[in-house]
């Protein structure tokens, strides 16, 4: 159900909040007093005697007005009956803080999701099975557990699925500034993109930070992550859930090494959306985003005052795609100007300590490596905690801090990060997020999430969509798919445009002729009955060249199948391509590009692509593949035909996108693409 925005800021920054329920709402209002809430706050609880300091309300229709926000902290079959009278009364919403519906699979629960949704047919609410919500912005907290945080002018969002999650995150100790923690439970009616959508127009809101274990409606949320891109707003997420596919349940290579995780991590990719591997790179990220947005790329500069650190720097960054370019020649003169030779000036830098005592010197260098045309320029220093002098090393960060505010708008994003989480003190923090600049703990952390702002901020500029393909639900069946082979398989798709040889199934006795119809050299391959992966049971013969390796290779293939495929040999590839389509049950159709032939398995080297397919985004896609460099002249070999090869997987696509209600999975392999033209030459196809 769609909400107008009125509805759900009466429901986000409520002005009365009813809490109804026993020592879990206790919780609540300690945390509303705590943050300094200054709305009504109405207790409810039919048992509970009145006292001088607050007055118990025996039920809802008690209240002296109808609350803009309500929390429920009552039994989950109590929950239907309570929700029937905030209805009534024309409340603003309710946090679902039971459990024990949908999120449990059982009848029962479903039975108790279907109740509520009936007696709260209009009502926003978030839950069941949910913690609740923190405004920290407008001070209050529907939320049963400790409440820690400012109040920013500022500050990110943070949306999860999980409280236990929200309450870690909260309780970070990095200067994360933080508007909003909203958990939503089993999203039974507000889902996360319905927030985004609204909190998109909070001009207090820089980046939302999300924890997510499943999508109910992946297709809302990528118009969610548009809307927020459209608004400056960037997505940084961690999702559960990486392990991949039982190879078991996959008929091809593209099932056994790729699953729905590479689908989702399509997604994000072309949503400009920054998916983290731990909470940790996750806070680092959204501090980038909360001071300024994605990166503009990924060239890098970063200093510090240790040779150790910045080794440490280039290794823990070596499987990292960034960039660290050699310092231009003018901006190294001024560097070497004030330490006179005494320092090698590369990128990562080591500034050494020669200007420790020098702000001066200092600055000169600063102002230096802010000019050298980078995306982003990070000064790197460790701290001593606090209870011990930090005079000197806040000096030099004060420093930095000066040159980049000197530049104004022509600075690169300037950053401030230390090798160990521990090691950015409160002050520094503090001073770093007051003039814009992020201050990141952690080495690797932060090189993750320099990673990602870079990589989001080259998604924003190609301003990326997905449009998923997926089957009608009614489509799925319970009978054993079916195989279509190689034959019928490369006569499906040559009906979409798909090259493929000239060929003929003939039976053994018969492929003479059938070879000397369609010109030597040919292929003979087994075929007929259940042989899906040929080569592995010695099903192919390649380069035969004349009648008599024909009948030869015929005779032997004849003990593997009954009939043989007769085809046109292709002795001129330059590369040969994995194309797969996986049909997944939330992604839909998925586009899978790869390393093909007999380097498939042992290389894994892969890129997923969502709908929509475009020749673009296809040739992008190969030419992130590792094996890329054959295809555009390895070692003087002639370059491939990437546009032939291109429009071949698009006319792939095609197929695939035709036959969505069927398929189940589709691969070809290999795509042979040859200097000109490209070709396919092995195919099957797995059908519901």
């Amino acid at each position: 159900m769609k909400y107008t925005p009125a509805q759900l800021e009466r429901f986000l920054r409520p002005r009365s909040i009813a809490l109804v329920g026993g020592a879990w709402t206790d919780y609540v209002a300690a945390g509303n007093a705590r943050i300094g809430y200054a709305g009504e706050l109405w207790r409810v609880h039919p048992k509970r005697a009145s006292t001088p300091d607050q007055r118990y309300y025996r039920s809802l229709d008690e209240l002296p007005g109808a609350p803009d926000q309500a929390f429920l902290a009552v039994p989950a079959d109590d929950i239907p009956q309570v929700a029937q009278q905030l209805e009534r009364r024309g409340a603003g919403g309710f946090v679902c803080f039971a459990a024990g519906f949908s999120e449990t699979g059982t009848d029962q629960g479903k039975a108790r999701t279907a109740a509520l949704l009936q007696a709260a047919p209009t009502l926003p609410f978030i839950g069941p099975n949910c913690y609740g919500m923190v405004n920290f912005f407008d001070r209050c907290a529907l939320w049963p557990d400790q409440v820690v945080g400012g109040v920013p002018e500022k500050g990110v969002a943070l949306l999860c699925q999980s409280g236990t999650l929200a309450l870690n995150l909260m309780f970070n100790a990095r200067s994360l500034p933080i508007g909003y923690v909203i958990t939503v439970g089993n999203q039974t009616r507000l889902a996360i993109e319905d927030l985004v959508e609204v909190l998109c127009q909070d001009p207090r809101v820089t980046a939302f930070g999300m924890y997510l274990e499943g999508m109910g409606d992946p297709q809302a949320f990528a118009r969610a992550a548009e809307v927020a891109r459209a608004a400056g707003k960037p997505i940084a997420l961690v999702k559960a859930g990486r392990s991949e596919q039982a190879a078991a349940q996959a008929q091809t290579h593209t099932g056994s090494m790729t699953g729905s995780d590479a689908a989702f991590d399509a997604y994000c990719r072309q949503l400009g959306i920054a998916r983290c591997d731990t909470l940790d790179t996750l806070v680092e990220v959204l501090k980038i985003l909360h001071c300024g947005g994605p990166l503009p790329g990924r060239r890098i500069l970063v200093m510090g005052c240790s040779g150790g650190d910045m080794a440490m720097t280039s290794d823990v960054a070596r499987d990292m795609p960034l960039e660290f370019p050699p310092i231009p020649p003018a901006a190294a003169a001024k560097i070497d100007a004030v330490l006179t030779g005494r320092v090698s000036i590369v990128n990562p830098f080591d500034m050494n300590t020669y200007t420790w005592l020098d702000p001066p010197a200092q600055r000169r260098i600063f102002d230096a490596t802010l000019e050298t045309g980078v995306d982003a320029v990070a000064l790197m220093l460790d701290c001593p905690p606090d209870g011990v002098d930090q005079s000197a090393y806040l000096a030099v960060i004060r420093e930095y801090i000066k040159g980049k505010q000197a530049m104004g708008a022509a600075a690169p994003r300037a950053i401030m990060m230390s090798s160990l989480p521990e090691t950015l003190p409160q002050v520094v923090r503090d001073e770093c997020l007051a003039a814009g600049m992020p201050p990141l703990q952690g080495q690797r952390p932060t090189l993750e999430a320099l990673t990602l702002a870079a990589q989001m901020g080259e998604a924003w500029r190609r301003g990326g969509s997905v449009e998923l393909c997926r089957a009608p639900a009614a489509s799925a069946g319970s009978a054993a798919p079916r195989v279509i082979y190689e034959q019928e398989a490369k006569d499906a798709l040559a009906a979409h445009g798909v090259p493929v040889p000239a060929r003929r199934v003939v039976a053994p006795t018969d492929a003479v002729a059938a070879a000397t119809a369609i010109g030597f050299p040919v292929v003979l391959k087994a075929t007929g009955g259940d042989i899906a992966h040929k080569s592995e049971r010695g099903g192919v013969r390649l380069n035969l060249r004349s009648a008599a390796e024909v009948e030869a290779a015929a005779r032997d293939l004849a003990a593997i199948a009954p009939n043989v495929l007769v085809e046109q040999m292709v002795g001129d590839g330059v590369a040969e391509i994995l194309v797969g389509v996986l049909n997944d049950a939330v992604f839909g159709l998925s586009l899978v590009l790869g390393t093909g032939g007999i380097l498939t398995e042992l290389l894994k080297d892969t890129v997923t692509l969502l709908p929509p397919f475009g020749r673009e985004s296809v040739t992008e896609a190969l030419l992130r593949l590792r094996g890329a460099a054959l295809l555009t002249g390895f070692r003087g070999r002639p370059r491939g035909d990437l546009a032939a090869a291109a429009d071949a997987v698009l006319g792939i696509a095609r197929y695939a996108e035709g036959h969505v209600a069927t398929l189940a999975e589709l691969e070809v392999n290999p795509l042979i693409v040859r200097p000109k033209g490209a070709i396919v030459v092995d195919a099957l196809i797995r059908c519901r």
